[in-house]
């Protein structure tokens, strides 16, 4: 926790008093809007924001609809969204959590009571604001600290469509998808995706919009 010194002159003693005084910003909502992402294609790194683009081109030509939630991840935000997730999904201790290396990022995770008590609930309360305006409660693994989305490497978006979905793949050839469900979860989307070479995430259901150039 980074600390900055302020010096008190008692009015009975003259001597110089040293006291330490926290400069952490305690974690909350607050937090959300800083280090922000990107969700443009653009952000993505060559040859694999090329390969994205093409496999897009398709799928909305066939007639699906696709929402991108996010590219590019700053290392500072995967932080903050890996502890908060951390501590709101498995329990883990605020006090515990490691500093962000140099002077980045100053949040304390653990707060404190008027009494200088540590205060579990508040802790967990602002950490779980911080989910919910990352908009990640709904996954079931915490996102990466060093991850292919920080690598400019992935994307996370979500794929939907009615009927039967025909879409070509890299080679040209027609493939009608008539399976369900009718979202980026279809094994036989995932087919045309590699493709491509836009790999679906290896995990399954625990991160259900993530893609990325290897399937991590």
């Amino acid at each position: 926790m980074a600390t900055v010194q302020a010096t008190l002159t008692p009015t009975a003693d003259q001597t110089p008093v040293a006291v330490s005084v926290s400069a952490d910003e305690p974690s909350g909502a607050q937090w959300v809007a800083r280090f922000p992402g990107s969700a443009n294609l653009t952000s993505l790194n060559s040859p694999f924001r090329e390969a994205v683009t093409k496999f897009l081109d398709v799928v909305k030509a066939a007639g699906a609809t696709v929402h991108i939630s996010a590219t590019y991840r700053p290392p500072e935000r995967a932080y903050l969204m890996h502890w908060s997730w951390k501590i709101v999904k498995t329990g883990f201790d605020p006090q515990q959590v490691p500093s962000y290396p140099g002077d980045v990022i100053k949040i304390q995770w653990a707060h404190t009571s008027e009494s200088g008590a540590f205060d579990q609930q508040a802790s967990v309360q602002a950490a779980r604001a911080m989910v919910n305006g990352y908009g990640i409660s709904g996954l079931n693994v915490a996102p990466a600290l060093n991850s292919r989305h920080t690598q400019k490497l992935a994307i996370d978006m979500n794929i939907s469509w009615t009927g039967t979905l025909t879409i070509n793949n890299a080679s040209g050839t027609a493939v009608a998808i008539s399976s369900d469900p009718k979202t980026g979860m279809n094994s036989e989307l995932h087919t045309v995706g590699a493709t491509y070479g836009v790999i679906k995430f290896v995990g399954g259901n625990s991160d259900k919009p993530h893609w990325s150039n290897d399937g991590h």
